[in-house]
């Protein structure tokens, strides 16, 4: 927890994709274990489920960004199936990519499951909004939400304060 701040709490949005989930055929399992998780790292999360949908999922970060939330987590849809359209639905939202994180969730995640490395995760910044807001995209698997908050959760509170003109520390 390198980069936590003192206390402040950050509002987040965690958007889980998937059609299954959002019909009530299966558990949301990705979704509340990304609330249990970020928690530690002083994030307050609101969890919303949406379908594999570009337009729906991009309506979802957009309502999170005008309610105040500094943090947009997706989980789920960053395979390269012909369903994985996450990725494809937050990529032109943002202003410019941050690809170190998702980089480094890939290297940990492969070290558990080779697949890890077909991944597309993706983060950025979304510049359009009331304020700037750090959106990254996080596979469905619990293992890889795990992963996700594990390399970003440390850096949370640092990606904030520089979207908000802070110095480098």
């Amino acid at each position: 927890m390198l980069f936590m701040d003192s206390g402040k709490q950050m509002m987040a949005t965690v958007v889980t994709v998937s059609d299954e989930i959002n019909a009530g055929n299966d558990a949301n399992r990705s979704g509340p274990l990304a609330l249990e998780l970020l928690a530690p790292y002083g994030v307050h999360a609101e969890l919303v489920v949406v379908p594999d949908d570009q337009e729906r999922i991009r309506s979802a970060v957009a309502a999170a960004m005008h309610s105040g939330a500094r943090i947009v987590l997706t989980c789920g849809g960053t395979g390269i199936g012909p369903g994985d359209v996450t990725v494809d639905a937050v990529t032109p939202l943002l202003a410019y990519q941050v690809p170190g994180v998702c980089e480094e969730v890939r290297r940990r995640g492969s070290t558990h499951v080779a697949s890890a490395l077909v991944s597309r995760e993706v983060a950025g910044v979304v510049l359009e909004g009331p304020v700037p807001v750090f959106v990254m995209t996080a596979p469905g698997s619990r293992g890889g939400v795990r992963d996700a908050i594990d390399v970003v959760g440390p850096l949370l509170a640092y990606i904030v304060s520089q979207l908000d003109g802070a110095g480098h520390f």
